[in-house]
């Protein structure tokens, strides 16, 4: 009857997958692009043509030409390598932001919704604690006091998605603690941290991680907005914020290529981040296909 099962959900799987990769042509779109994101930036060291790092004033503010295709900066560094290297950067501090945000979150959230009462209230609290600031300022506030390091960042970038993943993992476990497979496995004896951890937590996980890809393009650009206003990570690093920000004291002088390539790769980053969030609903929930 397992195996059963397991073959029905494996099947219903690969059909919804292969809904997505018929259907919705931008979630595949999308799925691409950022996979290639991914690729380059797992092999910049090697594609590169130029060091991310080396200056050279003959060459400052140079157009994209073929000697360097996205230009240079003010220094004369080519901002084709550090686009590229960025993107390892960008992308690694926002999956471990979720991540650690993810883990905690649905941690927290689920042991609040099984047990309600006291547990509830505390952790409840302190998930309004966090709501109460505005996040993006909560985030400048903790960086600001612990310091802009890639590690400060990633977790306050952490801490302020905090509350979403405890809140819906908590609404998500109130619903089905009471439910028939619940009660059958706790009359197999399963204790109640059992139960989470095999039985409940599992079927929310599918929605949780709706969520989780949805914020992976929030937390990028948390971090880009840390690094743009100077409290991200520090130059000389590559890191999209940062070349934003230098590129667009040059706007009125006419070199847009400064700040419109790390721009268009941040865009383009987070654009397919939310067209994979869609497209994950709508495998898991077919009733929100159009």
């Amino acid at each position: 009857m397992a195996d059963l099962t397991t073959n029905l959900h494996a099947q219903s799987f690969w059909r919804d997958a292969r809904h997505l990769a018929t259907e919705n042509k931008l979630t595949l779109m999308a799925a691409v692009i950022l996979l290639l994101f991914i690729v380059l930036s797992l092999l910049a060291p090697w594609l590169i043509p130029y060091d991310p790092l080396a200056v050279d004033s003959t060459a400052a503010l140079k157009p994209p030409s073929f000697a360097h295709l996205f230009g240079t900066d003010a220094l004369g560094r080519d901002i084709f390598s550090r686009v590229i290297i960025a993107t390892r950067l960008d992308i690694g501090m926002a999956i471990g932001a979720v991540f650690l945000s993810f883990v905690v979150g649905t941690a927290t959230g689920a042991i609040a919704g099984y047990f309600g009462g006291w547990t509830d209230a505390i952790i409840g609290r302190f998930m309004d604690t966090i709501m109460a600031f505005p996040l993006f300022v909560l985030a400048m506030g903790i960086v600001a006091a612990l310091g802009n390091s890639v590690e400060n960042i990633v977790l306050a970038t952490a801490i302020i998605n905090l509350p979403f993943y405890s809140r819906f993992a908590r609404s998500e476990v109130n619903i089905r603690r009471d439910m028939t497979f619940v009660e059958a496995a706790r009359m197999g004896g399963n204790r109640s941290f059992r139960l989470l951890a095999f039985h409940i937590v599992p079927n929310i996980l599918p929605t949780m991680m709706v969520q989780g890809s949805l914020n992976l393009g929030w937390a990028i650009l948390n971090a880009a907005g840390l690094s743009f206003i100077g409290l991200g990570v520090r130059p000389p690093t590559p890191e999209w914020g940062i070349m934003v920000s230098e590129g667009a004291s040059y706007i009125f002088s006419g070199e847009w290529w400064t700040f419109v390539f790390p721009g268009a790769a941040l865009v383009i980053t987070v654009f397919c981040f939310n067209l994979i969030g869609d497209g994950l609903r709508d495998m898991i929930d077919p009733r929100s296909r159009r």
